[in-house]
């Protein structure tokens, strides 16, 4: 079995993998550092959905992959961005993308980290660690930023796609882990977000030296002043990485700037990652309740 890896960084346990039990896994596309032999992830079919690999150009020039899913007659359809964990563009986050098709959503996924190597194809965290970290908080909006005045260009997706299907005034994002730290920092950045929904992601600024920690930049905590619109947070309450005293200060962080929209739940005796149907963490109950959390929160503010 493959442990979840912990925020702060993996111990021992955390990477036993069986490479034969895992093949079918990482053949479908899923990261390999993450996956539980035992798990059976949820495969959303594309039926009725146009769902293609995009390049987007980034401000550097960098041309950013992404992954684009929607109705196949999407017209002027609310749009969802949905972020990684630190494995990157994978299978997981695909299904994802299409989920969010499935409910009407145009859904859009940056690979924030290929700029230096694909995360999702390896085993040793300290490496994909080393690939994360170089994706600074700067560049991270900054595609974020290139992604959405892509959507809003309206570019052509090539044959069978949607003519002007997303509607930029009803934007949202979601995120895991990483992502969802990524996701309350994007709804301060930019104004184009009205509603974010942040899975279990860090929520303040890790010790120097740690994961994370050495970058010079804001975390949520710092910015729940700038909040442009609310965000659910969905936390666990086992959470080894993010301690229930960190979800307490952003809550209230979150009454002393007036944000009365914005809340955060905790799930009961849930672990880091338990929406993530391919990981050990999966918790069925929990994963589907956030998830039912989710499409309300954006049918209300998108």
């Amino acid at each position: 079995m493959v442990h979840l890896p912990r925020p702060e960084g993996p111990s021992p346990e955390d990477f036993q993998p069986s490479r034969r039990a895992l093949a079918g896994l990482l053949f479908a596309g899923y990261a390999l550092a993450g996956a539980s032999a035992e798990a059976e992830p949820i495969a959303t079919s594309a039926e009725g959905l146009f769902a293609r690999e995009v390049e987007i150009p980034a401000a550097d020039g960098f041309r950013l992959p992404a992954y684009v899913a929607m109705p196949a007659k999407a017209r002027r359809r609310p749009v969802v961005m949905v972020v990684s964990e630190v494995f990157g563009l994978h299978e997981y986050v695909r299904d994802v993308c299409r989920r969010l098709a499935k409910a009407g959503y145009v859904a859009i996924a940056p690979a924030f980290f290929v700029r230096v190597a694909d995360p999702a194809p390896l085993q040793d965290f300290a490496k994909i660690r080393e690939i994360v970290a170089r994706a600074s908080n700067a560049q991270v909006m900054s595609d974020i930023d290139a992604s959405l005045d892509w959507l809003a260009d309206q570019p052509d997706l090539g044959p069978g796609a949607p003519r002007r299907y997303a509607d930029m005034r009803k934007v949202g994002i979601t995120g895991f882990c990483w992502g969802g730290a990524v996701t309350w920092m994007a709804v301060a950045h930019d104004s184009r977000f009205k509603a974010g929904v942040a899975w279990y992601g860090r929520l303040t600024k890790p010790a120097g030296g740690q994961f994370l920690g050495d970058e010079d930049r804001p975390w949520p905590v710092d910015v729940a002043d700038d909040l442009h619109g609310p965000v659910l947070g969905l936390y666990a309450e086992e959470d080894s990485g993010i301690p229930l005293a960190d979800v307490e200060t952003m809550r209230a962080a979150l009454r002393a700037s007036g944000d009365r929209k914005s809340e955060i739940v905790v799930y009961p005796k849930a672990k880091h990652g338990f929406h993530a149907d391919y990981r050990a963490a999966y918790d069925k109950a929990a994963a589907e309740d956030g998830w039912a959390r989710l499409l309300a929160w954006f049918k209300k503010h998108l």
